[in-house]
């Protein structure tokens, strides 16, 4: 894929010009306290070049989902602050999107400042499916970095949506890929090329649905499928085995079996699970396993065999993905699933391996349990998009940025 970078931009000169940046600052909150900021820390050094050669940057943003109007518990509030103190200086933050605020903060702006816009996704016109619309709210935003300014893609968590901050906004102006991007698309591709063997990927979360694009994609190419979290007991379900209360898809449970019947070669299931007798912090629980089933109570993550099982085929990858939790790991009790996984994704990335964190819980996870970034080789901002490159779907927010020879 050919596009023009964060450094063609910088090669052509931006001291003094207006840069829009779209970056993903879809941080998780409790309250007003962000408890995950890598997102915003991944967003760093794209804005740091474009501050110290002189830009006057505006960073457009979503929060959530507030609906096409503002929500104050979206506000990104505690993103700017938090973004201020990453860049090491001042960043305003307008209170609106495309308004009187924003506009008046656009022309007020020197070389080398930062805005940063209001939720874009409290305009309806962000998300919304009349392409007229959309492209309304993206003739807006650039109004704010006039007719010299150009447009640095650098969400990768969102590229794989055709909203207007993100792929209308690539069509009116000048349009390059941000570090993280560029990154990010190298990194991914690496997994969906010639991948180093033993190659594992594991797989995680609450629904089949969610991961079935990935694993008719992956399947055939790696050496080992591990599949864990709330989606493992559809698996175990078209096994034939009871599952309590468990997540579970029905109309999924014809697929799992045609899945099993493909690739049970490499396809890994828990042999044990860790069942409670309520979806809470404190439960009770026990160890079933998975050949026997259950008929009471829910499973809310692997069980210390499955762990010891686990990790012992990562043991010797070459290449690894991860994308989703083996538990409800923001629960202690429950956690040890998921710490497993990702310690022994991080010993094998330790002996050689080259792994990815595919984003969304799964990076949560791994900085909840105190793991650094550094042990492993990638963590990815992605979640959904990378879930979707790796499917091999045309992302619009890529494809827009292509040069057309």
């Amino acid at each position: 894929m050919a596009v023009r970078t964060l450094e063609d931009l910088l090669a052509e000169g931006v001291s003094g010009r207006g840069v829009l940046v779209r970056s993903d600052f879809n941080v998780p909150l409790d309250g007003t306290e962000i408890t995950d900021p890598g997102r915003i820390v991944a967003s760093v050094p794209t804005l740091t070049k474009l501050v110290e050669a002189g830009a006057k940057v505006i960073v457009t943003a979503h929060l959530g989902r507030p609906k096409g109007q503002p929500d104050p518990a979206l506000s990104l509030a505690p993103v700017a602050a938090r973004l201020a103190e990453e860049l090491g200086r001042n960043v305003q933050l307008a209170g609106d999107v495309v308004g009187s605020d924003a506009l008046a903060r656009a022309e007020g702006l020197t070389d080398g400042d930062v805005l940063l816009l209001e939720n874009i996704r409290f305009d309806p016109r962000e998300t919304s499916k009349d392409d007229a619309e959309r492209r309304a709210l993206a003739a807006a935003l650039v109004e704010l970095v006039g007719d010299d300014g150009a447009f640095v893609s650098d969400g990768f968590g969102v590229v794989h949506r055709k909203q207007a901050s993100v792929y209308d906004v690539a069509t009116l102006l000048p349009a390059y890929a941000g570090d993280l991007v560029a990154t990010e698309v190298a990194v991914l591709a690496k997994l969906t090329g010639e991948t180093e063997q033993p190659y594992a990927v594991v797989l995680g979360g609450s629904k089949v649905s969610d991961k079935l694009g990935v694993i008719e994609a992956l399947a055939p190419k790696v050496d080992t499928l591990v599949i864990g979290g709330g989606m493992a007991f559809t698996f175990i379900k078209a096994q034939g085995s009871p599952v309590g209360d468990s997540l579970l898809q029905e109309d999924m449970i014809d697929t799992c079996k045609d899945l099993l019947e493909r690739f049970g070669d490499v396809i890994h299931l828990p042999h044990d699970i860790v069942v409670a007798d309520a979806f809470a912090a404190d439960a009770e629980t026990s160890i079933a396993l998975t050949r026997d089933g259950f008929t009471e109570g829910m499973g809310l993550d692997i069980g210390p065999g499955t762990v010891e099982r686990f990790s012992a085929v990562l043991t010797g990858a070459k290449t690894i993905f991860w994308n989703g939790p083996s538990g409800v790991f923001e629960f202690e009790k429950f956690s040890n699933g998921t710490r497993g996984v990702a310690e022994a994704i991080a010993a094998a990335t330790e002996d050689g391996a080259f792994s990815v964190v595919g984003g969304g819980d799964s990076a949560a996870a791994v900085r909840s349990f105190g793991l650094p970034d550094s042990a492993f080789s990638h963590i990815s901002t992605g979640g959904g998009a990378s879930l979707e490159y790796l499917e091999g779907k045309e992302l619009p927010g890529l494809s827009v940025l292509e040069v057309q020879n």
